[in-house]
């Protein structure tokens, strides 16, 4: 698949082929390692690591191509210093997938002849670069474009020129000429705008890059959905040296999810699709969302209002809520138990003003919440959580403040010693030794009678 990309004048519609390509090798990929991990399932324990490799490479080669192809929406302005990579290795990525699928269809051979004799060939063909190795070059190759495509300071010049050499052997050595027209500008150092390192971090780029501390599976998953408006490539109007803050993949990236901050202003945009279904996400992945999303569009320009619905997440129940000093501000804080999963989740949202509601931080209560030491009472309105991660959706919250002791422990500050007992009793671990009765959590309604001595979290 040799393919070349004309590129109109900045502003005019581009012409998507090679994006479009990335999509087609993607569905290709996908197909490929589906049909290797039937194989593996046929294979002796001996003969499957390689194998397992090789199919571990090409779904991060499936992924990376749909992430190529969704990052070109964003930075269209660089998309031509990217076609001529990508006419480099489309190509030759193309063969080696239908290169697999030929061998995997031979029916003269078993299936672990058919698996020895495709590595084993193929290995031969690229010079001894082992079957799996080659997918890890494509994937390094994919990995340099995308930077490149992104301004990522990670981007390497150098590494990319030596895995371009590589493929381009393996294209001869696979009798697969050179493209016959440069596709895009030839990237040098003078092409590239100098990128420095951008030492401020948006929230929303380190929610979903924080480990999950449980995962627990939707229960009667149903398939997501996107309702657009959708759009052609090239004709979405994002502004030029806009930021990627996250993009998440849903059912296995048939839908992504995207959001960025303005190129203009840097004000957070909401994501680019709009999807009305995540379920076949975890139930922690699909609560990261939807605070991201709601936090985004709380702080957005053009967001006039919120309707009360919007803060409301199907599927949950309020088990407690009451008011804490949280960083030296007043927030509300709310147990939710979701009624699918049986998760329990810490939501913590502004208590007034004109981002009442909106989220500032989340926690899941794990098992760790059963130890009898997770949960310790310092005064009449202090709760000292010893293991808790946050997931934050404020620029400006500064969750160290609320650390304390050696251990790191969260300390949550009530304004009321009624409200500290209700949620202390909420997480009674009964003590094995304690002949009495646990104690029942009993209802709890906050009654706040001074007014903050600060304003509400921004």
């Amino acid at each position: 698949m040799e393919v070349t990309l004309p590129v109109e004048d900045a502003g005019a519609t581009v012409d998507a082929h090679l994006l479009k390509g990335c999509c087609l090798e993607a569905e290709r990929s996908d197909s490929v390692w589906l049909r290797l991990e039937g194989l593996f399932q046929a294979l002796p324990e001996a003969n499957r690591r390689q194998l397992r490799s090789l199919i571990d490479e090409i779904r991060t080669t499936s992924l990376i191509l749909r992430e190529l192809a969704d990052l070109s929406q964003v930075h269209q302005d660089r998309v031509p210093l990217v076609l001529d990579p990508l006419n480099t290795i489309l190509p030759c990525l193309s063969r080696s997938l239908r290169d697999i699928v030929t061998h995997y269809e031979d029916r003269n051979l078993t299936k672990v002849n058919r698996w020895r004799t495709m590595f084993h060939e193929m290995t031969n063909e690229a010079g001894g670069l082992q079957l799996p190795q080659r997918f890890v070059v494509y994937n390094h190759y994919l990995t340099a474009i995308r930077n490149l495509l992104s301004r990522s300071p990670d981007f390497d010049l150098k590494m990319m020129e030596a895995f371009r050499l590589q493929i381009m052997n393996l294209r001869e050595a696979r009798g697969i000429p050179p493209p016959p027209i440069q596709a895009g500008p030839v990237v040098h150092y003078r092409t590239i705008a100098p990128i420095g390192k951008d030492t401020s971090v948006h929230w929303a780029e380190q929610v979903f890059s924080t480990p999950l501390p449980s995962r627990s599976p939707m229960k009667g998953g149903l398939p997501s959905e996107s309702f657009g408006p959708h759009r052609p490539w090239g004709h979405l109007t994002i502004p030029i040296n806009s930021k990627v803050l996250f993009r998440r993949p849903i059912d296995d990236d048939k839908i992504s999810l995207i959001a960025y901050s303005d190129g203009r202003d840097g004000s957070p945009l909401p994501p680019a699709s709009n999807i009305l279904h995540g379920w076949t996400m975890t139930w922690e992945e699909l609560i990261l969302m939807y605070c991201t999303f709601l936090a985004l569009k709380s702080r957005n320009a053009l967001t006039v209002q919120l309707a009360t619905k919007e803060y409301a997440l199907k599927g949950e129940r309020k088990l407690f809520q009451a008011a804490i000093l949280d960083d030296g501000f007043k927030h509300s804080l709310v147990i939710y138990e979701d009624r699918h999963t049986g998760g329990r989740r810490i939501h913590v949202a502004v208590y007034e003003g004109e981002l009442r509601q909106c989220p500032v931080w989340t926690a899941f209560v794990t098992h760790q919440s059963s130890s009898p030491t997770w949960l310790k009472r310092v005064s009449r309105k202090r709760v000292r959580l010893a293991d808790v991660q946050l997931y934050v959706f404020s620029q400006q919250y500064r969750q160290q403040t609320q650390r304390k002791g050696t251990g790191g422990s969260f300390e949550l500050q009530f304004y009321s010693e009624e409200a500290a007992q209700s949620f202390s009793d909420l997480f009674y671990v009964p003590q094995k030794s304690n002949t009495s009765r646990p104690i029942t959590p009993r209802p709890y309604t906050p009654r706040i009678a001074s007014r903050p001595t600060t304003p509400g979290r921004a």
